[in-house]
């Protein structure tokens, strides 16, 4: 008879506030339902500008940001993020479908923490949360 091994439990993310920034309407849903049923916050805006707002009012304790986005893409959400004191604590991860080293290194040099590629599982999206954000 075969003992199954147990299963590594992830770290509870019950009440984490998380704001997912994408255009892709897709994307947006995607995350937020894989993060709801952990328990998460989740919300969500379609674009730089729409995320500033909702960052000061929501305070999150992650922002996931798409690159590729009309009018404030996310290289420049990500920075201006950064350069204001009250949210540059705030960890980054951006998330894009393309997968360059270029890509990368541009996000390192905005302040992000972290890089996902679209389209991303549910392991990747919960393991940058676990690696980034300190309960």
């Amino acid at each position: 008879m075969e003992i199954a091994a147990p299963t590594a439990t992830r770290p509870s993310l019950q009440g984490l506030k998380v704001l997912v920034i994408d255009d892709s309407k897709t994307i947006r849903r995607t995350a937020e339902t894989l993060l709801a049923k952990e328990g998460c916050e989740v919300f969500t805006a379609v674009d730089g500008f729409d995320a500033l707002s909702k960052i000061a009012d929501h305070q999150p304790d992650i922002v996931f940001v798409d690159i590729m986005m009309p009018r404030l893409d996310g290289y420049q959400t990500c920075s201006l993020i950064k350069h204001n004191k009250a949210f540059r604590s705030i960890p980054v991860i951006m998330l894009s479908s393309k997968d360059g080293l270029f890509d990368r290194a541009r996000g390192r040099i905005v302040g992000s923490e972290h890089y996902l590629t679209k389209p991303f599982t549910r392991d990747e999206l919960l393991s940058a949360i676990e690696q980034h954000v300190s309960r």
